[in-house]
């Protein structure tokens, strides 16, 4: 048995939940999802009920099993496993099974090797209902472009603002400016967690659609809106990291920030894909 557990937004949770898909799959053991963070975390829902994905609960008995006691305070027998940095640790990729996985692990390279798999179980397992279908049709019908300005917490929230901080408008001037040059008509549809500060700050000399209709209860509607555009301008922001890495689009272009922490000590080498351009 292999036990994760989700914490964090969407992003977070798509991250924790892939990796920890990975080494189960190559153990053919059984994957459970340890939600009971939540009961305290009450930034973020857990949202993966939404996806394709094998929705196994862990219980605290399963817990137990695991790690041999309740709180997960003290591990004698190694099998809590603590994610230790942020950059690709290769060591997740040859642990046993019988494993309880904490932390964000937020890299491709710990399930590159099922991408199938994992773009298969992150689509969303119900059909778009009408509003969305009319946005995803003409997402479908033009040159469009993805546009994530994260703010939230990222403003709100002064430690939250300290690790983050967010991509400024210089970034996003220069994505646009770049995205115009590449894409002959680019038809831009922004995605915020603020979209009134976005309807009075955001002006583009490019058709530009503000989705603001969705939101935090039903991010994954438009984590999948995301997917869909042809290309991506991602903020620092695993969710926007997600829309643009499940765009099936073999010709897409991603802008993604040189900087993703306000931190420079800390190594995001592992997080942006090679073919992703780093503005």
């Amino acid at each position: 048995m292999v036990i994760v557990q989700l914490v964090g937004g969407l992003g977070n949770q798509l991250f924790q939940y892939a990796a920890a898909r990975r080494l189960a799959n190559i153990h053919g053991a059984c994957l459970k999802l340890d939600i009971s963070a939540f009961e305290r975390y009450t930034l973020h829902a857990y949202h993966l009920s939404h996806f394709c994905i094998i929705e196994n609960i862990a219980t605290t008995d399963d817990i137990v099993q695991v790690t041999g006691n309740n709180f997960l305070a003290q591990d004698s027998r190694g099998v809590v496993i603590r994610e230790q940095f942020f950059n690709f640790n290769p060591d997740l990729l040859e642990l046993p099974d019988n494993v309880y996985l904490m932390g964000y692990w937020q890299s491709e390279k710990y399930f590159a090797d099922i991408k199938d798999i994992i773009r298969s179980e992150f689509s969303v397992k119900h059909e778009l209902d009408p509003i969305n279908r009319r946005i995803a049709d003409c997402i479908q019908n033009c040159d469009s472009v993805s546009l994530h300005i994260r703010r939230g917490d990222y403003i709100n929230n002064p430690h939250t603002n300290s690790v983050h901080g967010t991509c400024s408008m210089e970034y996003y001037r220069q994505c646009v400016l770049e995205m115009a040059e590449k894409v002959h008509k680019p038809h831009f549809f922004i995605f915020s967690d603020d979209p009134e500060w976005v309807a009075n700050n955001i002006i583009l000399d490019y058709p530009m659609t503000l989705i603001d209709h969705n939101g935090p209860a039903r991010d994954y509607e438009d984590l999948r809106l995301m997917s869909m555009c042809q290309h991506n301008i991602v903020a620092n922001s695993t969710f926007s990291w997600w829309g643009a890495w499940l765009n099936p689009n073999p010709n897409k272009i991603v802008f993604a920030p040189d900087r993703w922490f306000q931190e420079d000590t800390i190594d995001t080498s592992d997080l942006i894909l090679d073919k992703w351009e780093i503005v």
